[in-house]
C-alpha cells in the first residue's frame, strides 16, 4: 500500500488530555500507522504542535459552557489546524468518536472514517436519556454515520448497536478491535509486598476493579456481590479503583466490608495493583470493547466479567476468563468458585495472555485499519 497522509480527529490522547479507554486506543492506532504513513492527530491540548511516536499532533484549547458547545468550538478550532496542514491533501479523515462531529460535516465531500468506540445509550446503561444532551450526542452520533464514507466498530455487539440505533448498513461497516502492548502491562513484583501497603495480608485473595465508577460499569453489582463472597470465603479482599459520581454512595455501603476505594490512581500504581491480584472483576452493564479485559490478561490475570460486548465476545468462557449475567448474584458465584483453584485461575490468565499476541497485537489492528482505507479510497 502506498504512503497515505492520514488525519485523524480525536478529542483525548496519551499526551494531552486523557479521559478514558479512547486515549490509549486512538494513541497507539496513529502510532502503528505512523510507522507507514505520514500521520497528524487533531487533539486538545497545551502548547505547539510537535511530532511524538511518529505522529504529527496539532492542539487546541475548547471553550464552551455546555458538553455541546464545547465540542462544537473543538471543531471550530481543530478545522483551523487541520486547514493550515491540508497541503498536499489529505487522503484519509479519520474520526474518533461523536465529539469532533461539526468538523465531519464540514469534511463530508472528503474521503471519511468514523470509528464508534462506544455509543451514548451504551455509556448510560443501555437507557434511552430524556436530558436534551443525551438527544443531541445521540443525533450527532446518527449524522456522522451516515455522513461518513465508511464506518468502524470496536466489536460486533456495537455493530449490531449502531445499525438498530441509528439504521446504518452493515456493508459500510468494519469491525477492528483495539488493541494492546502486553509488554506494557507485564510487571515482575511480589504481590504479597503490593498488598501490605493496602493494608491486605499477604496471604489474602485479592479481587480488583478498575474503573469509572458510574452506572454503565456495573461497580455497584460488584459492591452487592462482597457480602455474598465473604460469607463463603471470609478473607477476600477488595480493591475499588476509579472515580465516578457512584462513589460516595459505593463507600457507604461498604463501610463494613472489606473493600478499599482508592479513587483515581497514576499508571505505575494500577500496574502494580494488577499484577499483584489475584483476580479481575468487569462487572459491566454495557461493554463496547473492554480494554480492561486485555490489559487483564497481559498481566496474566483471569478475568470474571459479564457477559456483554465485547467482553462477551473475547472471552472463551472457563478457558481464559468465566462470563455470567448481569446480576450481583452471578458475579459472587463466580467470584467465589474461581477464588478457591489458583492453578486455574493461573492457567485462565496465562490462556488470556496467548489470546491477546494473536489477535489484539497492534501490528495486525494496523493491517486491518490499512484496509478500511483502501476501501475508502478506492471507493467500495
Amino acid at each position: 500500500m502506498a504512503t497515505l497522509k492520514i488525519a485523524q480527529f480525536c478529542w483525548e490522547s496519551l499526551h494531552s488530555v486523557r479521559e478514558g479507554g479512547l486515549s490509549p486506543a486512538a494513541t497507539h492506532l496513529a502510532e502503528v500507522l505512523g510507522t507507514k504513513h505520514e500521520v497528524h492527530f487533531f487533539t486538545r491540548g497545551d502548547g505547539p504542535d510537535r511530532n511524538i511516536g511518529n505522529v504529527i499532533y496539532h492542539f487546541c484549547q475548547p471553550e464552551g459552557d455546555t458538553i455541546i458547545e464545547y465540542c462544537m468550538d473543538l471543531s471550530r478550532k481543530l478545522l483551523t489546524k487541520f486547514r493550515e496542514s491540508d497541503t498536499p491533501p489529505f487522503d484519509i479523515i479519520h474520526f474518533h468518536d461523536w465529539h469532533c462531529s461539526d468538523a465531519l460535516e464540514e469534511l463530508r465531500s472528503r474521503k471519511t472514517v468514523m470509528s464508534y468506540h462506544s455509543t451514548e445509550y451504551g455509556r448510560n446503561g443501555n437507557n434511552f436519556g430524556e436530558w436534551p444532551e443525551f438527544q443531541a450526542i445521540s443525533a450527532k452520533e446518527w449524522r456522522c454515520g451516515h455522513l461518513a464514507r465508511h464506518v468502524v466498530t470496536v466489536s460486533r455487539h456495537t455493530e449490531t448497536e449502531i445499525m438498530w440505533l441509528y439504521g446504518i448498513p452493515e456493508h459500510k461497516i468494519t469491525v477492528v478491535p483495539n488493541g494492546i502492548y502486553p509488554e506494557h502491562y507485564y510487571l515482575p513484583l511480589d504481590p504479597g509486598s503490593v498488598k501490605k501497603r493496602y493494608g491486605i495480608h499477604p496471604l489474602a485473595p485479592l479481587v480488583l476493579f478498575i474503573g469509572r465508577l458510574v452506572y454503565q460499569k456495573g461497580p455497584d453489582l460488584l459492591v452487592d456481590a462482597v457480602p455474598q463472597v465473604i460469607k463463603r470465603r471470609w478473607d477476600v479482599q477488595f480493591i475499588i479503583a476509579g472515580k465516578g459520581d457512584m462513589k460516595q454512595e459505593l463507600e457507604r455501603r461498604c463501610r463494613t466490608l472489606p473493600v478499599r476505594f482508592t479513587g483515581y490512581i497514576p499508571d505505575e500504581e494500577y500496574l502494580q495493583l494488577l499484577n499483584a491480584c489475584d483476580l479481575v472483576v468487569i462487572p459491566s452493564r454495557n461493554e463496547p470493547f473492554g480494554l480492561v479485559l486485555t490489559e487483564a490478561w497481559s498481566a496474566e490475570k483471569c478475568a470474571v466479567a459479564t457477559d456483554v460486548g465485547g467482553l462477551s465476545e473475547n472471552i472463551d468462557d472457563f478457558v481464559d476468563g468465566i462470563k455470567v449475567p448481569v446480576r450481583s448474584d452471578s458475579l459472587a458465584w463466580a467470584i467465589s468458585y474461581i477464588i478457591e483453584d489458583p492453578v486455574r485461575i493461573r492457567a485462565m490468565g496465562v490462556a488470556g495472555k496467548r489470546k491477546v499476541l494473536s489477535r489484539f497485537n497492534w501490528a495486525r489492528i494496523g493491517r486491518m485499519m490499512d484496509m478500511v482505507y483502501t476501501r475508502v479510497i478506492d471507493g467500495r
